[in-house]
């Protein structure tokens, strides 16, 4: 956007900047001058970063995506995710009966920095206890099928999660797709809600179940499919592996953390409560950020030592400034996704997004996304890796304070630095 408005100015600019331009070339010296006013406007024009993305054949103006969960819920706030400039949209969870499906409130807790969780903290943690959409599915397929012809270049995505059936699974499947949304997410990992009807998370910690579910919905996508992990597992790389080994265009993580916000000291109940009651759920916002980060890192050097390349991978947790996504994507994330973070801070939080991320992309002199994805994955290694790099670098900076070996090294050019060399405070 900000490269558009570059070029609006200059163009608005015509007729002063023509002026300007025939001065210039009567003075003595133009053609100096002149060249390097051209490699001025032609610099500025190259130093602005581009942060458009491809991914599975999908093109977005950006890698930031509306996460599934509340700011997918509707049409109404889904139009307004994408007029608001988001590189795409996940709605929210759907399955084939919403009936069965109905949410409580209160469903949000809090958790505040600060001393006892002061009020007057900032909200560093977010859990919810609530389920995928309580909305009719033809509701949302409608709305899906509206909000494709609305904005038929922009990236709409359909969450999808159902009960451990081969033909539920693909008549979801179906059925979604011929509303013309452009890719699926499979939620394998909502840790909360049914997981005795074999959804969500008790799928994406089964692998075997993970394995046989992933072959049925690739048998009928015919569209990218994204499968959501869940990082209530010990080696979140077991799963993706196999959803991306039973065809799964991609992988996206990770989703909330199983948790227990806290107990109100006061009444002695647990938050959120609910008629005096509640259940564990699923954690997010930033306090989720590092551990989020570290399961991204270990997904991506899985992926780059075991794939071609052609996978994706979309990054979730605790999102709110242009830097944490840089973060992501400097581990070999392709995009990310924001979802407390709009619930917090609204839609128009994609603008501050988009800037923070093109300033950390201007100080490194990065152009694009690729220019720097997946740059920092080189440097995770083993901790019995990094005693013996130490142990080298602790050799060297010796050898170099040892200083002159022998009387014949000292030279004359050299004398003050050679001396400097031996000196031990």
């Amino acid at each position: 956007m900000e490269s558009a408005t570059f070029v609006r100015g200059s163009v608005g600019r015509g007729s002063s900047a023509a002026s300007e331009l025939r001065r210039f070339r009567q003075r003595p010296r133009p053609l100096p001058d002149l060249r390097r006013w051209r490699r001025r406007s032609t610099a500025a024009i190259r130093a602005e970063p581009d942060l458009r993305v491809r991914v599975n054949g999908l093109e977005m103006p950006n890698p930031f995506v509306i996460g599934s969960g509340p700011p997918g819920t509707n049409y109404t706030v889904m139009k307004r995710a994408f007029d608001e400039g988001w590189g795409a949209v996940i709605a929210k969870t759907v399955s084939l009966d919403a009936s069965k499906v109905i949410n409580v409130t209160p469903r949000y807790a809090r958790l505040r920095a600060g001393s006892n969780g002061t009020a007057k903290g900032q909200i560093i943690g977010w859990e919810n206890i609530e389920l995928i959409s309580d909305r009719p599915l033809e509701t949302m397929l409608n709305e899906f099928r509206q909000l494709k012809r609305e904005y038929p270049d922009r990236i709409l995505i359909a969450s999808i999660m159902e009960e451990y059936n081969k033909a539920a699974w693909q008549e979801l499947i179906e059925r979604v797709e011929e509303t013309g949304v452009d890719a699926l997410e499979i939620n394998f990992s909502c840790p909360h809600g049914m997981p005795e009807r074999k959804m969500g998370a008790a799928v994406g910690q089964d692998c075997h179940l993970l394995e046989e579910v992933c072959g049925w919905i690739n048998e009928k996508a015919t569209v990218p499919v994204w499968a959501k992990m869940t990082p209530n597992i010990t080696d979140i790389t077991q799963p993706a592996r196999v959803a991306l080994k039973a065809g799964c265009e991609g992988v996206s993580a990770i989703n909330t953390i199983m948790s227990v916000m806290g107990i109100d000291l006061n009444t002695l109940r647990p938050e959120p409560s609910v008629e005096g009651y509640s259940t564990p759920g699923g954690y997010s916002a930033k306090a989720v950020h590092p551990i989020a980060l570290g399961k991204v890192m270990q997904i991506a050097k899985m992926m780059k030592a075991e794939f071609d390349g052609e996978q994706s991978l979309s990054a979730i947790g605790g999102v709110e400034t242009g830097g944490d996504s840089a973060e992501f994507i400097l581990l070999g994330a392709n995009t990310v996704q924001v979802c407390t973070g709009v619930m917090m801070h609204g839609y128009g939080l994609v603008k501050k997004l988009c800037a923070e991320l093109q300033d950390f992309m201007r100080k490194h002199n990065f152009s694009s996304i690729e220019d720097f994805r997946g740059v920092s994955l080189q440097y995770f290694t083993t901790h019995t890796d990094l005693v013996k790099r130490q142990q080298e670098a602790i050799r060297q900076r010796k050898a170099v304070r040892k200083g002159l070996q022998s009387d014949k090294d000292w030279t004359g050019d050299g004398f003050v630095k050679e001396t400097e060399s031996m000196v031990s405070n």
